[in-house]
């Protein structure tokens, strides 16, 4: 098609009102074609003349980048974000391909991770401008991140339960041998000056609580890669938050904690295993509670939208910092001297297990938003039938 219009330039000299009208038609029809398929890909593309000014911005990329679109306008002033605007500015410049740049930004209140490729645009072998991609791959790297996950709790389980089986017998006979011990101690003779219950008793508790913690380690392995059985029934969520709450609210009172609940009352029952549903939530508040040390605020809310239940628990406690944000849901990661890295892969496989999703938003210094999506279970739909007289069934 190019080259039919090349060709009838060289000849607008010999045709007549009604050929250049045809030909003016047949240009503008071809162009609102290749608008209408540049409007309806789901790529941003931005191009630009050898002055960095913008001849052409799709749709996709209007709605990804917070861009003030004016054809002809130099593309460092018409993006809205100084940040990004510098980065397209040097990328730009360094006139080399770009593959796979990838760039955080904040847009409409919501925060996305772009991929960028850049493409100089060469015409009879000299660069006449430049071709930009924009994708936004924030689901899809959210979505590589919960596989990942999943496969590591999927490699670990065979390992695990054989590891853990042993450890726990062992723990077993200590405990069991150290209470004969201490028995047969007790019957013994000891002398006045040694203070039995300050020396021997307190080494006792000590091995008491050394033992028990590590049989509590085992347990939490165990059911961090063991299937679960779970027992479906329809519960009400808000009233295990409201239950919870008040369970550690004079904890939270001790630690200066002010725990705020926004729950939709308009919310419907789903199914659900209510012991493993309260774990999940306790896993939440204690994680929490742990990252506000210095007290803070808990605000604990639910709403429905569409078919899915949305929880969002939210402290402004120590944050996250984002390359932490991939491995808080992996077994044995931890960011405390004494936890155990095992709470939220608890949390993460028991809200996967009832169909549900769970991501975080986290700034350091600011607090850390835990998001629960989890599915409301639909009604069952009864076909209505016609019999023969056309009557309805």
């Amino acid at each position: 098609m190019v080259q039919f219009f090349r060709s009838a330039i060289k000849k607008l000299d010999k045709l007549d009102i009604e050929q250049h009208r045809s030909l003016l038609i047949s240009a503008v029809n071809q162009l609102g074609i290749l608008e209408t398929v540049s409007d309806s890909i789901n790529v941003g593309i931005l191009v630009c003349d050898d002055q960095q000014k913008l001849v052409m911005v799709n749709k996709c990329a209007q709605r990804l980048l917070p861009i003030d679109y004016n054809e002809g306008a130099h593309i460092s002033t018409s993006i809205m974000d100084e940040n990004l605007s510098d980065c397209f500015k040097e990328i730009i410049s360094s006139k080399d391909n770009i593959t796979d740049k990838e760039i955080d930004i904040m847009h409409k209140g919501i925060n996305k991770l772009l991929s960028i490729n850049v493409v100089p645009l060469v015409q009879e072998k000299r660069v006449t401008g430049t071709l930009i991609y924009v994708e936004d791959i924030t689901e899809k790297r959210k979505e590589e991140s919960r596989l990942r996950r999943a496969e590591n709790l999927a490699s670990l389980t065979t390992l695990a339960a054989g590891v853990a089986h042993e450890i726990k017998n062992p723990l077993a006979s200590i405990s069991i041998h150290l209470q004969l011990l201490k028995k047969s101690l007790t019957k013994k003779k000891i002398p006045e000056t040694f203070c039995f219950e300050s020396k021997i008793e307190k080494y006792f508790n000590v091995f008491n609580e050394e033992i028990e913690r590590l049989n509590n380690i085992v347990v939490d392995f165990l059911f961090a890669v063991r299937p679960m059985d779970l027992e479906l029934r329809m519960g009400d969520l808000n009233k295990i938050i409201s239950q919870l709450v008040e369970f550690v609210r004079p904890e939270f009172e001790q630690s200066k904690i002010l725990c705020l609940l926004e729950l939709d009352e308009n919310i419907p029952d789903i199914l659900m295993d209510e012991r493993y549903m309260k774990q999940a939530m306790l896993n939440l508040i204690t994680n929490a509670q742990s990252a506000m040390a210095d007290g803070g605020v808990l605000t604990i809310s639910t709403n429905l939208f569409e078919n899915e239940i949305r929880i969002s628990v939210c402290d402004t406690g120590i944050g996250i910092s984002k390359d932490h944000f991939e491995k808080i849901f992996e077994p044995y990661f931890s960011t405390r001297e004494t936890g155990t890295g095992l709470g939220l892969t608890q949390v993460f496989k028991i809200i996967r297990e009832h169909k549900g999703e769970i991501n975080v938003d986290s700034e350091p210094g600011t607090g850390s938003n835990f998001r629960i999506i989890l599915p409301v279970q639909q009604k069952e739909m009864r076909l209505i039938t016609y019999d023969k007289k056309g009557g309805t069934n």
